[in-house]
């Protein structure tokens, strides 16, 4: 899948999208919305309900993925093994936190279920090769009104659901193309966002497992010294799916240049994301106002990879969009 070689012909110029970060079917199965539905009707549907403040605040559906001409995404399945995460007044279903593997397991096969169901219904085209995705591109390219379905590549934010090495191959032959190792905090194979820490043993194994299936490596979320670590074992094909430069943002949820240098140095892609503490250097949560954040800041993040790498080659888009915020 990671020679797809240019999607566009020569001196055709579009204004197609590939967004390398959605979290489809969280939005679905933790947060209850029909993402076949319009944005008006998921929004009205939730607008008085109080378990969360992003509720009435929905930025993504596959419809208004058609309008805004996002031909093709990661659809990401995401769950994780956190025993300890229960609080004394229980746990919503908006979290993707399960006390055990084999919840959190059931729980990634679900968001694969969804994606499969979607796809059964025509509203989604699942693409596993580099051959199914030239010919999507250019299905939409062909086809300006009305868009066909938008494309998903299956994606896992967090290799939790694959609970032992040796599993990745059933999740390969279910269609799963792209993953990353850890979300946040320690998981079982790496040190995530918030904590420090090389890859695990059972860590290293994945990795073999990911190079003989063929498996792209995401590198978000992955601590700084697993991360030199991945790419020192690791000869597959890398990216990073919605990681920004911590150059402009300081925080280890971004990569600092050493860590961007060396994913150019893998011909790896870059996808910068929207999520707005990602994007302002002195953001507080609940205090500092989105509208201190713009689309500016993104193209910011983006100068500053083309920059380090001298191309626009390397950088891309994340967005993230509806990854448990809203607008």
């Amino acid at each position: 899948m990671s020679d797809v070689g240019p999607l566009l012909p020569a001196g055709r110029t579009v204004t197609l999208i590939f967004d390398a970060h959605l979290d489809l079917a969280w939005n679905a199965l933790g947060w209850s919305r029909d993402l076949t539905q319009s944005l008006e009707a998921i929004n009205a549907r939730e607008s008085t309900w109080g378990d969360h403040p992003a509720r009435g605040r929905a930025t993504t559906c596959l419809p208004e993925m058609r309008r805004g001409e996002v031909a093709v995404c990661l659809g990401v399945i995401l769950a994780r093994t956190r025993p300890e995460s229960p609080v004394a007044e229980g746990i919503l279903r908006l979290s993707p936190d399960y006390p055990s593997p084999a919840m959190t397991y059931a729980a990634g096969r679900a968001h694969l279920a969804y994606y499969q169901w979607l796809a059964r219904q025509s509203h989604v085209v699942l693409i596993g090769s580099a051959a199914q995705l030239r010919q999507h591109w250019q299905r939409w390219q062909k086809a300006p009104s009305p868009r066909p379905a938008p494309g998903v590549i299956l994606a896992m934010e967090g290799a939790d659901p694959i609970v032992r090495p040796d599993q990745a191959a059933e999740w390969w032959k279910a269609g799963l193309r792209v993953v990353s190792l850890v979300h946040y905090g320690q998981g079982p194979y790496a040190a995530g966002t918030g904590h420090r820490g090389p890859l695990t043993p059972a860590g290293i194994e994945l990795l073999g497992q990911f190079q003989r299936l063929g498996i792209i490596l995401d590198l978000t979320h992955l601590a700084e010294p697993g991360c030199s670590q991945a790419l020192d074992c690791f000869d597959g094909p890398v990216m990073a799916s919605h990681n920004n430069c911590r150059a402009l943002v300081p925080g280890d949820r971004q990569f600092s240049d050493r860590q961007l240098r060396k994913l150019i140095a893998r011909d790896a892609v870059i996808g910068i994301a929207a999520d707005a503490w990602m994007l302002h250097a002195n953001w507080q949560r609940g205090r500092t106002p989105r509208s201190a954040v713009s689309i500016a800041a993104m193209a910011d993040h983006i100068d500053h990879v083309c920059q380090l790498s001298g191309t626009a080659r390397h950088v891309g888009l994340g967005s993230d969009l509806d990854g448990g915020y809203g607008r």
